[in-house]
């Protein structure tokens, strides 16, 4: 999983070229299980085995679920928000990011999120749009659930 977190950082920051530090990986990892771990967390990832190297992952989706102060439209205030979302270079264009994403979607659904942020790159903004998901006046976008 942070070998795919690297993945999008590096596209985002890097131009799709370089490859970003690594050296917070090991300090990251143990707090990345305990909150995996967490059955009624707030967090989720899912996660798409790579077909063509065993033990490795394809693709990645982040997402957590988040409090705030409720409002017409959401009185619970509960608000999904993607944070990462990568997909091997050697393994795009085969669905398994929209396959990712349809699953957390479910998971905001099932815990009452009402509506999903995320800020999307150019490239990935079809993927997105595709799934219901419009520009808002900043970088975000939101989808209502």
């Amino acid at each position: 999983m942070l070998r795919l977190r690297q993945v999008m950082i590096d596209s985002i920051w890097s131009g799709g070229g370089g490859h970003g530090p690594t050296n917070w990986h090991a300090e990251s990892l143990p707090t990345l299980r305990e909150r995996l771990a967490r059955a009624d967390g707030d967090f989720a990832a899912f996660v798409v085995d790579h077909p063509d190297r065993p033990g490795a992952l394809a693709a990645l989706v982040a997402g957590t679920l988040e409090y705030r102060i409720g409002k017409a439209g959401n009185p619970h205030g509960r608000v999904g928000h993607v944070f990462s979302v990568a997909t091997d270079p050697d393994a795009r264009r085969r669905g398994y990011a929209r396959v990712c994403m349809e699953e957390l979607l479910a998971w905001f659904r099932a815990r009452g999120a009402r509506h999903v942020l995320l800020n999307a790159s150019p490239a990935a903004e079809p993927l997105y749009a595709s799934l219901g998901f419009t520009r808002d006046p900043d970088p975000s976008m939101r989808l209502p659930l």
